[in-house]
C-alpha cells in the first residue's frame, strides 16, 4: 500500500496462501452466516437458543486455536499442521452436509440429525483450531527475515508484513463476501443439502491447491521443535532434583581442601558432563519460557478489553439476521433478500474502504500526529472499538423505528410479524461494523503477531482469534443473563421469539454501553502499556 513510496510486492507463495485463505473463508462463512436460520427454521429452536448455540460454536471455533497452537508450535511443522487440520475440517463439513441429507429424508426424526449437527460443528472447530493460525503464520513466514514488524522510524519504506496482513485480510474478506452472498442464497432457494455441500467441496479444493503449491513454499520451522518441550520439562525436573540432592556441598575456604575437592570432582565432571550441559540448556530454556510467559501476561489486559468488541461482532450472524427476517425483504414481485446476505455489507465495505485507509487516512493522520505511521496499532484498535459503539447505537435506533411501525400496524388490525420497513435500513449498522473491522481486526492481527517472540508467532495469531472465541462465550452468557433478568412477572424477555414483543433495542443499547466502558478502560491501559519496541 503506497504511502508516498514504492509499493511492496508479495511473492507467489504469499499470494497463493492468501487465495487459499479466501477459499476457506468462503466455506466457513457459507455455513456460519446462515446457521441461525437453519437452527430456527429447520431444527425448530427458539431465537435465543439458536443464538446461544451459534455463539457457543463460534466461541469454540475461535478459542480452539489458543489450545492447539502451542502444541503445533512445539511439536509439529506448520505445513503438517495445516494438512492434518484441513482434513478434519473437511470431515466436519461433510458430516454437516449429512445432517441436512438425513433431515430432508426423515423430517420427523429430530434426534439423529441434531446429534450429527453438534458432532460435525465440533469437528469443524477442531480443524480450524490448527488450520487458521498455522496458515496465516505460514504465510507470514514466506517473507524475508528483515521484514519484521514494525519498521523503524529511520526506515520510511512501507513494511512488507504490514502489507501482507492487509492483503491477507482483503483476501479473507473477499472469500467471506462470496460465501455470504452465494451460499446464503443457495440455502434459502435450493435447500440446505446443496448449501452445505458446496462449502465442503470448496474446502477439498483448498486442500488440493495447498498441496500443489508445496514446491514454492519457504519453510522456516524453528530448530527448537527437534527438542520436545515435554522432554525438556522432564529433564528440568531431574536437574533440579539432582541440584537439591547435592545442595549440601559447600565451597571450602582453605587451599588444601580446594585441591582435594578438585581431585574428587574432576572424574565426576567427566562422567556427568552431558548431564551438566543438559542442566545449563534446561536453565536457559526455563528462562526463555518464563520470559515468554511474561510477554503473554502483559497482553492479557488489552486482550480482555477487546472482548466486548468481539461480542458485538456476534450480532450480525444472530440477532441482526432475525431482525431482518421481521422486515420487508421484497425486491420486485419475485425476489426476496435473504437476511443473512446483508452480512456481505460488512465485507463489501472492508474491500472497498480498506485501500482508502493507506491512501487517505494514514497521510492525514501523519500530518496531524506528525508520526511516520500516522497512528499506532493500539490507537488503530481503539478507533475501531469506538466505531463499533456507533454501529450498535444505529442498530438500536433502527430497531426502535421497526417496533414503532409494528405497533402502528397492530393497531390497524394487522397480525403480520413482518413490519412495513425495508430491510435495507439495516445496512448502515453493517457498514459501520465493516469500517470498525478495518481498524480493529487488522490492528489486532499486527499487534498480537508483533508483540510475541518469533518462536510463538502461531500462538500470537491464536491470541488474536481467541478474542473472538471468548467473546462468543461471553455473548452466549450475556444472552442467558438478559433472558433471566428481563422475563420476570410474566413479561416476554428482550429476546423473545415474537419479534414484535422483543426489545432488541434495549439489548443493543446495553451492548453499546458495555463496549463504551471497555473502550474507556482500554484507553487507560494503553497509557500504561509499554510497547516492546520502546522496551
Amino acid at each position: 500500500m503506497a504511502r508516498g513510496h514504492t509499493t511492496q510486492r508479495l511473492n507467489k507463495s504469499c499470494i497463493l496462501l492468501t487465495a487459499i485463505a479466501g477459499i476457506e473463508r468462503f466455506a466457513f462463512k457459507g455455513v456460519a452466516s446462515n446457521l441461525v436460520t437453519y437452527l430456527t427454521d429447520v431444527m425448530k429452536l427458539s431465537n435465543s437458543s439458536a443464538a446461544k448455540m451459534v455463539n457457543t460454536w463460534c466461541g469454540l471455533t475461535f478459542l480452539m486455536p489458543l489450545l492447539v497452537a502451542p502444541i503445533a508450535d512445539a511439536y509439529y511443522h506448520k505445513y503438517s499442521t495445516i494438512t492434518a487440520s484441513s482434513f478434519l475440517y473437511l470431515v466436519g463439513l461433510a458430516a454437516l452436509t449429512s445432517t441436512a441429507v438425513v433431515r430432508s429424508r426423515h423430517e420427523g426424526n429430530k434426534r439423529i440429525p441434531f446429534s450429527f449437527l453438534s458432532s460435525s460443528l465440533c469437528l469443524i472447530s477442531l480443524g480450524q483450531g490448527g488450520y487458521n493460525p498455522s496458515l496465516q503464520a505460514f504465510g507470514a513466514d514466506q517473507l524475508d527475515d528483515d521484514e519484521e514488524l514494525p519498521y523503524s522510524k529511520e526506515d520510511n519504506k512501507p513494511n512488507k508484513k504490514t502489507v501482507f496482513f492487509q492483503c491477507w485480510y482483503f483476501g479473507v474478506c473477499s472469500g467471506s463476501l462470496l460465501g455470504i452472498i452465494v451460499i446464503s442464497y443457495i440455502q434459502d432457494t435450493f435447500g440446505w443439502v446443496l448449501g452445505f455441500a458446496i462449502p465442503a467441496m470448496s474446502m477439498a479444493l483448498s486442500m488440493l491447491v495447498f498441496s500443489c503449491g508445496s514446491p514454492i513454499y519457504v519453510y522456516k520451522d524453528s530448530e527448537s521443535k527437534t527438542k520436545k518441550p515435554l522432554n525438556s520439562i522432564v529433564q528440568s525436573i531431574k536437574a533440579y532434583a539432582l541440584k537439591g540432592f547435592r545442595s549440601k556441598i559447600t565451597l571450602p575456604q582453605e587451599e588444601s581442601e580446594v585441591k582435594e575437592l578438585e581431585l574428587h570432582e574432576k572424574p565426576l565432571c567427566c562422567e556427568n558432563m552431558e548431564n551438566v550441559t543438559e542442566m545449563n540448556e534446561n536453565s536457559k530454556s526455563n528462562t526463555v519460557m518464563v520470559a515468554n510467559f511474561k510477554v503473554v501476561l502483559r497482553l492479557i489486559p488489552i486482550w480482555t478489553m477487546l472482548l466486548m468488541f468481539a461480542v458485538i461482532f456476534q450480532q450480525p450472524a444472530t440477532f441482526f439476521t432475525k431482525q431482518g427476517m421481521a422486515m420487508k425483504r421484497n425486491i420486485g414481485q419475485n425476489f426476496k433478500i435473504p437476511p443473512a446476505t446483508l452480512q456481505s455489507a460488512i465485507t463489501l465495505s472492508i474491500i472497498l474502504l480498506m485501500p482508502l485507509y493507506d491512501r487517505i487516512f494514514i497521510p492525514m493522520a501523519q500530518l496531524i500526529a506528525r508520526q511516520d505511521k500516522g497512528i499506532s496499532v493500539t490507537q488503530r484498535m481503539g478507533i475501531g472499538m469506538a466505531l463499533s459503539v456507533v454501529a450498535m447505537v444505529i442498530a438500536a435506533m433502527v430497531e426502535v423505528k421497526r417496533l414503532e411501525i409494528g405497533r402502528e400496524m397492530r393497531k390497524a388490525g394487522s397480525k403480520s410479524e413482518t413490519v412495513d420497513l425495508s430491510i435495507l435500513w439495516l445496512i448502515p449498522q453493517y457498514v459501520f461494523l465493516g469500517i470498525s473491522d478495518i481498524f480493529t481486526v487488522v490492528g489486532m492481527q499486527e499487534f498480537f503477531y508483533s508483540e510475541v517472540p518469533e518462536n510463538m508467532r502461531t500462538l500470537g495469531i491464536a491470541l488474536y482469534t481467541s478474542v473472538f472465541g471468548v467473546g462468543s462465550f461471553v455473548s452466549a452468557i450475556l444472552i442467558s443473563v438478559v433472558e433471566v433478568l428481563t422475563s420476570s412477572k410474566g413479561k416476554p424477555s428482550w429476546l423473545s421469539d415474537d419479534m414484535n414483543e422483543a426489545r432488541l433495542d434495549n439489548y443493543y443499547w446495553l451492548l453499546a454501553t458495555l463496549t463504551a466502558v471497555s473502550l474507556f478502560l482500554y484507553i487507560l491501559l494503553c497509557k500504561y502499556y509499554r510497547n516492546s519496541q520502546q522496551g
